[in-house]
């Protein structure tokens, strides 16, 4: 799904402001030498054929167990934000941020629209996938998505699922014309309710779905934001892009080019992702799958996504709700999101490179305690 609000535009901004995060500001590896077991801040150029993809890959431990964050959108490169709320995994894991195509610093304004499709996506990830399995000789990946990127997941896993050890969709959008249906219907029942004379307006003039363009789209889920069911906890979009540019992950050269790629992606894809329905594409998956879904999260409605799992046929499924989330799992509940991922990396066999004693949270980040 699109990202609006604070999170869709606090991720432009951060991702923006990073230098290709902390990997490019303690100089990455040139290609080809394979990472030490030491501490690994590897960035890379992948080939994908026709473009070059941005993968980075952080861990205090390259014999951990590996994963691959893949954002939502299509366009909303959040790898930085989730650097910023999320980053302890990387004490336990080895996390791969993969920048889509047409995404983050893999967005070439020079390229082709017509190659930003599902399908391309899903391609696009196996070459990724490949080189993720033959630099750091595993076998499988785990897959963790957020919104768009768990329907990435999911489509993947469905395809190489030889490749994949498990999949992790983190507030997953199932079928995004429903979705957008019940979400309006949300938002009109809540500004009803509310007397929000505003939001009724708003919506009056957006009208009810499905959207001829992606620009409804994102009003909508602004309306959506304001009613708590993108993100439910508050921050300050200021304080976190500050801390972004402290903790020295900042280039604000990139801010007008993460812009121009997230919209792109959003315009160019619009139309084929209100005919993708999961339900139709991915009844059954051959991996693994465990749903993290925001007791609140309005924008992919988490009711649609709990009615799909329980239809989906797998050898094993978990399903974990989060109370106190909506949307944006990850840095609503930083902490229960890092130990239901953990507890995710065990079952499918993985063993962490530290035992997690417990996790505690600041402001922004959360701080694994490890044995």
């Amino acid at each position: 799904m699109t990202r609006g609000s604070w999170q869709r535009r606090a991720a432009v901004a951060i991702t923006a402001c990073l230098c290709a995060s902390m990997a490019a500001c303690a100089g990455p590896r040139p290609g080809g030498s394979p990472p030490s077991a030491d501490r690994v801040a590897d960035s890379a150029q992948v080939d994908v054929g026709d473009a070059r993809v941005h993968v980075e890959v952080h861990g205090d431990d390259a014999k951990a167990p590996l994963m691959v964050w893949l954002h939502g959108g299509p366009g909303g490169a959040a790898r930085p934000l989730f650097r910023l709320f999320n980053g302890d995994l990387e004490r336990h894991l080895l996390v791969a941020y993969y920048d889509q195509r047409g995404a983050g610093r893999s967005f070439d304004p020079q390229a082709p629209v017509v190659r930003l499709t599902v399908a391309q996506h899903v391609a696009d990830l196996d070459r990724v996938v490949d080189h993720l399995r033959s630099r750091y000789h595993r076998r499988r990946i785990l897959l963790v998505g957020h919104s768009w990127g768990a329907t990435l997941g999911m489509l993947y896993a469905k395809a190489r699922p030889e490749k994949v050890s498990g999949v992790i969709g983190v507030a997953p959008a199932i079928a995004f014309g429903e979705q957008q249906r019940r979400e309006y219907a949300y938002n009109l029942a809540q500004a009803t309710r509310r007397g929000d004379r505003r939001a009724l307006k708003e919506l009056g003039d957006i009208g009810p779905p499905p959207y001829r363009s992606s620009a409804a789209v994102l009003r909508l889920q602004q309306v959506t934001d304001r009613h708590g069911g993108v993100g439910l906890r508050t921050h300050n979009r200021a304080a976190i892009v500050l801390e972004g540019i402290w903790r020295g992950f900042v280039t604000p050269g990139e801010i007008v080019r993460i812009l121009r790629g997230n919209r792109r992606s959003l315009e160019v894809m619009h139309e084929e992702l209100l005919a993708l329905d999961l339900r139709r594409e991915v009844s059954t998956l051959d991996v693994p799958v465990f749903f993290f879904l925001g007791r609140h999260d309005r924008h992919a409605d988490a009711e649609l996504s709990a009615a799909y799992f329980e239809s989906l046929r797998a050898p094993s499924k978990q399903v974990v709700w989060f109370e106190r989330s909506a949307h944006d799992i990850p840095f609503d509940e930083p902490a229960a999101f890092h130990r239901h991922v953990m507890e995710a990396v065990t079952s499918v066999g993985g063993a962490p490179s530290r035992a997690i004693r417990s996790i505690s949270c600041s402001r922004y980040a959360c701080s694994a305690e490890s044995t």
